[in-house]
């Protein structure tokens, strides 16, 4: 399975610089007031896409912030624990899962 996983991001990987290699033609952005940024189509394209992860990030803190506060509020609510088991008492500790 470890390797299936590498071998999907070394296809990601040279789909993508594939890619980059063949936009490299110059690209004009107009903004507004007449103002204009050229760059090849690759960094154009990489800008776009940050700037959609920055903007969706952005988005989603304040509702982060509102489940953490939540979150925060039903343990300060939750019942106190229990007291401690013994440890010959307790039952066998399951091994972690390593998933993707």
């Amino acid at each position: 399975m470890k390797y299936l996983l590498w071998l999907l991001k070394a296809a990601i990987f040279f789909t993508l610089f594939a890619f980059a290699l063949n936009n490299q033609q110059d690209a004009t952005v107009h903004f507004f007031f007449g103002t204009q940024w050229r760059a090849p189509l690759v960094l154009v394209v990489l800008t776009a896409f940050s700037a959609g992860l920055i903007v969706g990030v952005l988005g989603m803190v304040p509702r982060w912030w509102k489940h953490r506060s939540a979150a925060r509020q039903a343990l300060k609510q939750a019942p106190p624990a229990k007291a401690a088991v013994p440890a010959e008492a307790a039952p066998a500790e399951m091994p972690p899962i390593h998933g993707i």
